[in-house]
């Protein structure tokens, strides 16, 4: 593994902890430091901080007052993932507030597959009979889906994140198209001038019930809002800069605040209920389980159980889905089993990209074993499983390959494909496999360089163990929450082993005690490192030996008492 720093800070420098935290900003190309350590609340930004959407929004306005004085039907159309299904719950419950006839539609994963389709849009048709559709978290890339809605009588509105395709659908009435933003981050702003707009216009009408939807609403963008804005957001791995960082900074200081019975019920079911929430909480124990349901059966008990006011029913919806969840769990585990084998057994290591193919996997966690094969390998993996009409793939990368950009340069052997720089959808039919697979082959030996393929180590900073303290790791709270393009401070030292035990029940884990080559006068003698399942470096280390080791800063709690951990990423000697 190639270990490269950004900065270097030397034994003779003499740098204090704001200055540390100045050089690490700096080093992620953050330009404005206090609006990044204190960025706006969300409740202050408006869809015009996002572009010129004014228009756009009158538009909208026009056609919300022209349908609630007709008593007409609304759809709230969206993804069936977490960051969908996050975004669908806040703008449906919104529009359902202020008096509108809405009802939310998650498409069925299998049957409908994502967003718009012809025979989604006739199920809502159906069902229905909507005047307006809006999506959340889809639709940039359905020209042809929108234009048949079009035609049935059905005005479309796009709230949407993902790359744009060759074409825009011009036939939706607006689009709310912010990249910089997850999907339920668009639909948190977007329901927010809603919101406002029609505050305003009511002003004179507001007593009794209606001041009281109105309080209810305000309270709702502070707080609930906020928090399944920011499991969305999370979820979704949307880069935490900017706005999408004050939805989630703001958005996980608001969980305690939340009287919801879906929330509650899900942090329960959990363990997490009086924790502290951080993206951890959110990224592995709460957006999971919102995934589940979703990936195995159907989407819309999710959105169910972020909306309903029935405790009973929220309880009974959120164990329904932690069960799926641990279902999920074990088809996962043993799907990214067989991939493995199918891979060792294969030719799949010798090429650029990772094709792997089954008759029978799960449609719903193609892209978990994806990610889990690109995670174990540093490949980018596309994993494609049989359906009834021809194939679905998921596709995973690395950093350092536009895996979106890679699939729509193969339309030809595709029925579409969208996504993100790492993450992909597409779809083929039964006969374009075989084309598929060797052009895609064709392609990604012309595209990815083999120095692409090792994996790479990039610490914000080369420091010296005697220049750690507590204070410093204390001042690095300032940049929470850490997540996609936001990770938690990495740092790189060359010391001195000093001391290495085994710990756990299984003894698989590792702790390493580690000091600066050259003994300092001042500082910290020797930093605490633990390296989890590395137990087997433990016969290859002695006290006395040189070793770099790249790791991120902790403290850790234990009888009233505070102390400095670190965690390796990587160790060599």
């Amino acid at each position: 593994m190639k270990i490269t720093f950004k900065n270097e800070i030397k034994p003779q420098d003499n740098l204090d902890d704001k200055q540390i935290l100045n050089l690490i900003l700096k080093s992620r190309n953050i330009k404005d430091l206090e609006q990044f350590l204190n960025p706006p609340s969300p409740l202050f930004l408006t869809l015009e901080d996002f572009g010129s959407y004014k228009k756009s929004f009158d538009k909208v306005l026009k056609i919300l007052k022209e349908i609630k004085g007709k008593n007409q039907m609304i759809v709230v159309y969206t993804d069936y993932d977490a960051d969908g299904i996050t975004g669908g719950a806040i703008l449906w419950e919104t529009l359902h507030l202020l008096g509108f006839k809405v009802m939310p539609y998650v498409p069925h994963r299998k049957l409908e597959g994502y967003g718009f389709s012809k025979i989604g849009i006739d199920n809502v048709k159906k069902e229905f009979d909507p005047a307006l559709i809006i999506s959340v978290d889809h639709g940039i890339t359905k020209v042809e889906e929108i234009k048949y809605a079009k035609k049935l009588g059905i005005k479309i509105i796009v709230t949407d994140h993902h790359l744009k395709g060759d074409k825009i659908p011009e036939s939706a009435e607006a689009i709310f198209h912010i990249p910089t933003l997850s999907g339920s981050g668009v639909a948190y702003f977007f329901a927010k001038e809603i919101f406002n707009s029609f505050l305003t216009s009511a002003v004179e009408e507001r007593s009794g019930k209606t001041a009281e939807v109105y309080k209810v609403l305000a309270n709702n963008f502070a707080t609930d809002y906020l928090a399944i804005a920011s499991i969305g957001t999370i979820a979704d791995l949307v880069p935490l800069v900017g706005p999408s960082r004050s939805l989630v900074k703001y958005g996980l200081t608001t969980f305690p605040k939340i009287k919801r019975f879906g929330i509650k019920h899900i942090l329960k079911q959990a363990g997490i209920e009086n924790k502290k929430i951080t993206p951890y909480e959110v990224g592995f124990m709460i957006a999971p389980r919102i995934n589940a349901i979703g990936r195995l059966e159907h989407a819309i008990d999710a959105l169910r159980l972020l909306c309903t006011n029935d405790e009973k029913k929220a309880y009974g919806l959120a164990h329904k889905i932690g069960n799926v969840n641990i279902e999920r769990q074990e088809l996962v585990e043993k799907s990214v089993k067989e991939a493995q084998q199918l891979l060792l057994k294969g030719k799949g290591l010798s090429q650029k990209v990772i094709i792997l193919v089954s008759e029978h996997w799960h449609e719903g966690i193609i892209g978990l074993i994806a990610s889990k094969i690109a995670e174990e390998f540093y490949r980018p993996t596309l994993v494609l499983t049989r359906t009834e009409t021809g194939y679905k793939g998921s596709a995973r990368s690395i950093p350092s390959f536009h895996v979106t950009d890679f699939l729509r340069s193969l339309k030809k052997d595709l029925i579409d494909a969208g996504g993100h720089k790492q993450a992909a959808g597409f779809t083929l039919e039964k006969n374009q496999l075989e084309g598929f697979i060797k052009n895609a082959q064709k392609l990604a030996k012309k595209l990815i360089k083999d120095k692409d393929l090792k994996r790479k180590i990039e610490a914000d900073l080369k420091i010296p163990i005697s220049k750690i303290n507590l204070d410093l790791v204390k001042s690095l709270e300032a940049l929470e929450p850490f997540g996609m393009g936001n990770p938690r401070p990495t740092f790189y030292s060359e010391g001195i082993l000093t001391g290495a035990m085994l710990l756990g029940k299984t003894q698989k884990h590792l702790k390493l005690f580690v000091s600066d080559v050259i003994p300092a006068k001042a500082g910290i003698q020797s930093l605490e490192l633990l390296a989890f399942n590395h137990a087997d470096k433990f016969k290859e280390l002695s006290s006395g030996q040189k070793i770099k080791v790249v790791y991120n800063l902790d403290i850790n709690e234990w009888n009233n008492k505070k102390n400095l951990q670190g965690k390796i990423m990587s160790i060599s000697y």
